[in-house]
């Protein structure tokens, strides 16, 4: 298949490296000294686990033109850099499809009002990565623990999104096709801003998390509130594995959390924390809209949320009634 990947940045340079080793047609759009070290240097992966590393040479541009044909389109950006990207995107009516592989609390609309409904699809990376030294060091996650997912907006099981998922798992990726991606984005959201939250109320650090009781229990207590307002929004829990959080007790869940923020990974699993601020805060303020619409008191997620910015704020509701 033949793909473009826009976004250089961490995770956009694990896939297309990744996708070109497997024999796949890669293009990477950048721009500036990325654009540069790319085409000077390709892309230096190094794997976590084992400590390989790879070089990757890549065809690298630095715009998409309206007659430029690709089998996909995957955008791998922060979601505050979406809506300046859709204007090029619907200009180049050659590509069919466009997947937007990342955090999402507001839905499609503004992708299919933009590119239309059948050229959308959305996704998720099965990965974490950050720069060390030269190169990008990264961990794919397991199938059990979070497979790369991607979805058709209808749900189905298309030629296209099968043909995209062939291409991912050849490349190494675990994947994971998804019956109601938007379902699974919200609720990944709802997870996911908690989370950071308790990594910022606890310093900054994993390890720091791992010791911090008080953060882990409002990071628990926040995101069983934010599964409260998907159901009170008529939105499952996605996938339904995830439903543990709302029935187990919380000191079992707590132990789980604790483990989880101090394995071997977790530093590169939460590497991207902090230099995603502005994306956290626009995400909140998504997700805030879901709950005004639920109508119901989240005081965990208010209190949590407080810890996205500096100086804190209180993201108010009434904002988005």
């Amino acid at each position: 298949m033949r793909f473009l990947v826009v976004g250089a940045g961490n995770i956009g340079s694990l896939y297309a490296a990744k996708l070109a080793q497997s024999a796949q047609e890669v293009t990477v759009l950048a721009r500036g000294a990325r654009l540069d070290q790319i085409r000077g240097h390709g892309i230096v992966l190094e794997d976590a686990v084992s400590g390989e590393r790879t070089r990757t040479p890549l065809h690298v541009v630095d715009r998409l033109d309206p007659d430029d044909a690709y089998d996909v389109v995957l955008v791998i950006l922060p979601k505050q850099r979406i809506a300046e990207l859709l204007p090029m995107l619907a200009a180049n009516d050659r590509t069919p499809s466009v997947m937007f592989f990342g955090n999402n609390a507001a839905g499609p609309a503004a992708m299919s009002d933009a590119l239309g409904h059948d050229r959308v699809l959305l996704g998720f990376p099965g990965a974490a990565a950050v720069p060390h030294e030269d190169a990008i060091r990264y961990v794919i996650t397991s199938a059990r623990e979070q497979p790369t997912t991607l979805g058709e907006l209808d749900g189905s099981k298309s030629a296209r999104i099968i043909a995209i998922a062939s291409a991912l798992e050849a490349s190494g990726f675990p994947v994971s096709v998804s019956a109601n991606i938007d379902a699974w984005l919200k609720t990944h959201v709802a997870k996911i801003l908690p989370t950071v939250c308790a990594l910022f109320q606890a310093g900054g650090h994993p390890e720091q998390l791992a010791a911090d009781d008080e953060a882990l229990r409002l990071m628990l207590r926040a995101i069983r509130e934010g599964f409260q307002v998907l159901r009170a929004n008529g939105i499952p829990i996605t996938p339904r594995n995830h439903r543990v959080l709302e029935w187990l007790p919380e000191p079992v869940l707590l132990f789980a959390m604790r483990r989880m923020v101090s394995g071997e990974t977790a530093a590169i699993k939460f590497g991207h924390a902090e230099q995603g601020r502005a994306e956290w805060v626009l995400l909140a303020e998504e997700f805030g809209q879901l709950v005004a619409q639920a109508g119901i008191p989240t005081p965990s997620i208010d209190a949590a949320y407080r810890y996205l910015s500096a100086p804190q704020r209180r993201l108010d509701r009434a904002q988005y009634a």
